[in-house]
């Protein structure tokens, strides 16, 4: 019985250091981490509830449901590292201990919950409960910081595709953007639009590569998606910098590069792969024709072009093929909404939604604008 419990002991020390390894390179490294046995349980358990939720009937539906499982995901991280916790600590208390397995089980539970009506007489014993004590606290206190530095990252990050809304439609596209501004002559306001989903990027790279969890984090509106809403940003950019680059601000085109930076940064840690360098003449998914749809859309919202569709098409073109496959392969993943210019979903079949433009009234025209409504 001395060797199996000092067997116990070597084993409970190894599994609750193993336990707040795992727990600080999750909660607290500063660097992506898909590792370990509570990483592994939960990508199974998010399958499971995927699947469940994408057998139901409708949309709607079904992003309600999936909009659960990240938080359900949440509480059963915190439930497996207790319990990891709780399996080590009683080990090692029975191994320094005299008494039954069972009691060593009720004694872990009592001193990682801090509550103390279970412990065995003995200097040893009671500084195994001190530590369980203390590891429990360390555990709940971890979690308590996390959860607030996870939703404030989400909502920065939905901050601004909200605003999308207003600008770009629902779901957000890309040539709804750029006509809705110059419909209304706010065209000078594309800069600092560009600038901010400049720093969103950044935000998002960081944020959402620390802690993945945030990728499938659902916006509140099921129309909303923060894959769809940089998708339909870096479309816009792209499309005016290969249709009017005299007028295209500078921050389009840095707005591009940080976007595709951010979705391939994405990519590498969730293991999508992707050309890292593509060239510019190379293949797109998006068809000429769905743009040539799009440059009628703008024309008819009187943006300016400066090059003929035919010659703009290569341009546009380059700057789409940096994003395009991880985009589509992100918004995949994620069960995004099904919008124009974001790929095709292997999960569901619904018809692409295309953005409602509101209609246009004033005085003057109170059943609204035909044209504003195009």
């Amino acid at each position: 019985m001395g060797a199996l419990r000092a067997v116990a002991v070597a084993a409970g020390v190894v599994i609750v250091l193993y336990d707040l390894t795992d727990l600080v390179r999750a909660l607290i490294v500063p660097r992506p981490y898909t590792g370990g046995i509570v990483a592994l349980t939960t990508r199974a358990l998010r399958r499971l509830g995927e699947r469940i939720a994408m057998s139901r009937r409708d949309y709607e539906t079904r992003d309600r449901a999936l909009a659960v499982v990240e938080p359900v995901i949440m509480v059963v991280r915190l439930g497996l590292w207790v319990a990891i916790g709780f399996l080590g600590f009683a080990l090692l208390l029975w191994g320094v201990g005299h008494r039954p397995f069972v009691h060593a089980l009720v004694e872990s539970g009592s001193s990682l919950t801090t509550l103390g009506f279970a412990n065995e007489p003995g200097t040893v014993s009671a500084a195994v409960s001190f530590l369980a004590a203390a590891f429990g606290l360390v555990v709940i206190a971890l979690q308590i910081a996390y959860l607030p530095a996870l939703y404030e990252a989400f909502n920065r990050r939905e901050v601004l595709v909200t605003m999308l809304e207003s600008r770009a439609g629902t779901p957000a596209w890309g040539p709804e953007l750029l006509a809705r501004h110059y419909l209304v002559g706010i065209e000078g306001n594309l800069a600092e639009l560009y600038s901010e989903w400049e720093r969103w990027s950044a935000d998002v790279a960081e944020s959402h590569t620390t802690y993945p969890i945030l990728l499938r984090l659902r916006s509140p509106h099921a129309t909303n998606s923060w894959v769809v809403a940089l998708v339909s940003v870096l479309d816009s950019a792209a499309l005016y910098l290969a249709l009017c680059p005299r007028l295209a601000p500078a921050e389009a085109r840095l707005c591009v590069r940080m976007g595709f930076t951010c979705l391939r940064d994405i990519a590498r840690v969730i293991r999508i792969p992707f050309d890292p360098d593509p060239r510019p003449d190379a293949p797109i998914e998006l068809g000429y024709d769905d743009f040539l749809d799009a440059v009628r859309r703008l024309e008819r919202a009187g943006v300016p072009l400066e090059r003929t569709p035919e010659a703009a098409w290569p341009e546009f073109r380059g700057w789409r093929v940096n994003y395009e496959s991880v985009a589509y392969a992100l918004a995949d993943l994620v069960y995004a909404t099904a919008a124009p210019w974001t790929g095709p979903r292997t999960a569901h079949v619904e018809a692409v939604v295309s953005p409602l433009r509101p209609t246009h009234r004033s005085p003057e025209q109170p059943e609204g604008d035909p044209v504003a409504r195009a």
